[in-house]
Parts: C-alpha cells; sequence; structure tokens
C-alpha cells in the first residue's frame, strides 16, 4: 500500500486534533479523572486506533494489516511499561495528583515528536544500509537483557543531567504555582517544579525511543505504519494511567514478558538481516539461507506472551502483595505531604486503612517481608502519628466516622 501525501497529510492532521482536543477539554483545567472517566476515553482511543487498523486491513492488506497490529501491540505494551518510570518521576517531585494530566500529555507529545525523529532517521538508515538489522537486532537483545536485571525505583532517577542543566542555570523554586510553569520568586521570574518534571520526562523519553522503535521496525519496515501505529499507542496513554493506575504495581512480571518480545524480535530482526545479508565480512556478502518468521506468528507470540504475563502477575501472591505495599506507600506519603485539606487527608487515611487490612490479609511470608522494610513500616507509623495528632486538635475526626 503506497500511501500518498495527502492521506499523510490527513493522518498527522487528526493526530494532532485529537491531542488538542485532549488538552481543550481535559488537560486545561487541573482535575483528577474519575475511573469512569478514564475508562470511557481510554476505549474511545483503543477504538480510534482498532478501526485504523481495520482501515489498513481492508485497504492494504491481510499482511500490512497484521504488521499495524504487531505493531501497536508492541508498542502499546512498551508504553504501558513506560508508565512506571512516569510515575516513579512524578513521586520523586512530589506532582500534585491534579496536575499529573498535564505533565503526561506533555510526555506523551514529546514521546510522539522524538519517536517521529527517530523513525524517519531509522527508515533513511535501513534504506541506505542493511546491516542496519543487525544493529536493531543486538539493541533488542540487549535491551531484553537489561529487563531482565532487577532494578529499584533509583535506577530511574528524576534527577537527570537535563534537570540538574536546568537548576544550574536558571531561577528554580521548590514549591508548585497550581500548573504554572514560571513563577515569581524574590522579584525575579523563576521555573517551577512542573516545568523540571516536564524536563526529566523528556529526557527519559528520548531513552524510550532508543528500543520503542528498533522493536516496531522489526516488525515492519513500513514508515507510515511504523508511525501509525507509534502514534495510536501513545493516544489514550494518560487515560491508561488513572485507569490503571492501581494495577501498574501489580504487573510484576511484565518486565519479563516484555524482555520475551524484545529478544523475539530481535532474533527476528537479525534472521531477516541474514536473509537480506550484504556485509562483506558475514557469507562473503551474499545472503545466508535462514527462515524467516512471518507477521501472523509474530502477532500470535506477542499476544499471547502479553496475555500469560499479565494473567500470571494477576493471579501470583507475589503480584497482590506487591500492590498492596505499593498502595500504602504512596497513600502514605502523599498523605504526610498534603495540607490544609482535610476532607482529601480524610479519604487518604482511610484508603491506607484499606491498603494496611489487604496486608494483613496475605499469607505470612508475604506478610514477615513487609515487615522487614524498615522505611516502609517508619512511613506507616509516622501517617498513623500524624492522624492521631490530627484526631487529638479536632483538625480529622476519628478514622471510621
Amino acid at each position: 500500500m503506497d500511501v500518498s501525501t495527502p492521506v499523510w497529510i490527513a493522518t498527522i492532521v487528526f493526530i494532532v486534533a485529537l491531542l488538542a482536543f485532549d488538552f481543550v477539554f481535559h488537560v486545561r483545567k487541573a482535575h483528577v479523572p474519575t475511573l469512569a472517566e478514564a475508562a470511557r476515553w481510554s476505549a474511545i482511543y483503543v477504538g480510534i486506533a482498532l478501526l485504523f487498523g481495520v482501515g489498513v486491513w481492508v485497504l492494504g492488506g491481510h499482511t500490512m494489516g497484521a504488521e499495524y497490529f504487531a505493531g501497536y501491540v508492541t508498542e502499546k505494551a512498551l508504553s504501558v511499561d513506560n508508565l512506571f518510570v512516569f510515575l516513579i518521576i512524578m513521586q520523586s517531585f512530589k506532582v500534585p495528583r491534579a496536575d499529573q494530566q498535564k505533565v503526561l500529555l506533555f510526555g506523551i507529545v514529546f514521546s510522539l515528536i522524538a519517536r517521529a525523529g527517530f523513525i524517519f532517521v531509522g527508515a533513511a538508515l535501513i534504506n541506505r544500509f542493511a546491516a542496519v538489522f543487525y544493529v536493531f537486532g543486538l539493541i533488542l537483545l540487549i535491551t531484553a537483557g537489561n529487563l531482565l536485571k532487577p532494578e529499584s525505583e533509583d535506577s530511574h532517577t528524576a534527577d537527570n543531567i537535563m534537570v540538574r542543566l536546568a537548576r544550574r542555570l536558571f531561577h528554580t523554586t521548590d514549591y508548585y504555582d497550581d500548573d504554572k510553569m514560571f513563577t515569581v520568586k524574590d522579584g525575579k521570574r523563576a521555573l517551577t517544579p512542573m516545568l523540571l518534571v516536564m524536563v526529566a520526562i523528556g529526557g527519559t523519553d528520548i531513552l524510550f525511543a532508543l528500543d520503542s522503535i528498533p522493536a516496531i521496525f522489526g516488525l515492519t519496515q513500513n514508515v507510515f505504519l511504523v508511525f501509525t501505529a507509534t502514534a495510536f499507542s501513545l493516544l489514550g496513554l494518560r487515560q491508561l494511567y488513572f485507569l490503571i493506575d492501581g494495577l501498574l504495581d501489580r504487573l510484576v512480571y511484565l518486565s519479563y514478558g516484555l524482555a520475551a518480545i524484545l529478544a523475539f524480535i530481535g532474533v527476528k530482526l537479525i534472521l531477516h538481516a541474514l536473509h537480506e545479508n550484504n556485509v562483506p565480512f558475514i557469507n562473503e556478502g551474499e545472503h545466508v539461507p535462514v527462515v524467516e518468521i512471518s507477521t501472523p506468528l509474530s502477532l500470535s507470540v506477542i499476544i499471547g506472551t502479553l496475555l500469560v504475563t499479565v494473567v500470571a502477575s494477576l493471579t501470583s501472591a507475589k503480584g497482590r502483595a506487591q500492590n498492596s505495599v505499593a498502595a500504602a506507600r504512596r497513600h502514605a506519603t502523599e498523605y504526610l505531604e498534603t495540607e490544609n485539606d482535610p476532607a482529601y487527608e480524610e479519604e487518604l487515611f482511610a484508603r491506607l486503612l484499606r491498603e494496611e487490612e489487604q496486608l494483613k490479609a496475605l499469607p505470612e511470608k508475604q506478610r514477615a517481608r513487609i515487615r522487614s522494610e524498615r522505611e516502609l513500616m517508619e512511613l506507616l507509623q509516622r501517617a498513623h502519628a500524624e492522624h492521631d495528632e490530627a484526631v487529638s486538635t479536632g483538625y480529622l475526626p476519628p478514622a471510621g466516622r
């Protein structure tokens, strides 16, 4: 399917219009989306992506349709994994919950721009150097190996080089001024943490693109399909964040599933590179007769791996424990940091109590491991001590009322 210039223009205008609609009607006014709102708009954006894929299937044939859906599912899974890092960064910067939408939308727009640049550069390299497939394949295999390594939240620090440079060169504040990126401090114009967190997310987006783009080029070399699958996987990511926020920490095996998918695509790329080989020191520059992995098989492996990963995560005791611990830590931290909002503080403490009840219901092995986490125990004790003090002064009603 040769895509004409008018179709390219119409597609880009449609994507930009969706982003503009999202900003004007959902993000411009700071608020925390309800679960129903997040679910509704997540379904709408996924529906748009699926309808577009059906159009590709009808107009371009089943091969191109399968390539689009394989690329979309893979990019969507990678973007969900990126939400973990976004969550860590926003927690590090203590972004108010109502303002997180703006940060997420900026991250989506920056991701789209960065990936578009990588896509066109990658396409140009592929057209000129067939050996690029070897490089892309090795990148994915290395990334897959890195995903299997245990990592802490500190491995995705918000204090990256771009943030440190901004703080060094510009006048900054340690406090937010609603959702403004600039404010006035000591009579001078200053950057707020809102702008700094966007800089941090922008910096990490560039790193995400380094494994995202080789992955989708391993499934299709059609630039239009690469671009649209990537774009539609990013659209609706903001709503998805608020929809699965409570499940993000529950997907304990997601990194293993993504590692398997990236390794599979890496092998597929290297096999394709061998088949198209023109590198002089490999088989004297002649193609190597190897079996290539078909697009339908790729799509089946990707979907099957994700299904197994999600089901295993949601049904495991480790997943339930990790989800409860993460939620309790998040609610306790937010409770301790919230000021001058008794109703919201009461709601947060009620959530914390529910999470603690779930922790008590876990098997003894999991409870013993949780009790050994001194930092978590101290955090929960501080939250209870502050609540007790607030109740004694009449600032908050007793828990349960």
